[in-house]
């Protein structure tokens, strides 16, 4: 079977919307929900990307594809958030908006609505010694 456009759509405008949603940083892709999608990939206990950058009040669905043998997570907040959760004694977090439990090989999403003012914010990872070793990224609001 042979994947074509939809109708109205060349492979050229197909490529075009591809790269400058590639442009957009973060490895950002248009979502399916309207929400735009960040690919984040986790290898040898890093994140592939550092800094995202988002519109103020911009709704973003983060898929984290752990590509390690062994579990991270991945939490957005800012630094009040971080530390309540490095100080924490969940192994594991129910998936939930901002918070979710990436097992190892596994792919997994969660959607953030960002807030409306400017500001920076972090995602990280907190099972034991991940945050102190550098799994830590920065979102940029605005």
């Amino acid at each position: 079977m042979i994947a074509r456009p939809a109708a109205g759509l060349t492979v050229a405008t197909v490529g075009v919307i591809f790269l400058g949603a590639l442009a957009m940083g973060g490895g950002a892709v248009p979502g399916v929900d309207g929400a735009r999608e960040v690919r984040i990939v986790v290898h040898h206990s890093r994140f592939d990307v550092a800094t995202v950058e988002v519109e103020s009040g911009e709704t973003v669905r983060f898929v984290l594809e752990n590509t390690d043998p062994i579990d991270h997570e991945f939490i957005v907040g800012d630094a009040r958030v971080q530390l309540a959760h490095e100080r924490g004694s969940e192994a594991h977090h129910p998936p939930g908006p901002g918070e979710i439990t990436v097992p190892a090989g596994a792919t997994q999403a969660t959607t953030v609505t960002f807030p409306t003012s400017p500001q920076t914010t972090l995602f990280g990872c907190h099972l034991p010694g991940h945050y102190a070793f550098g799994m830590v990224g920065t979102v940029r609001i605005g």
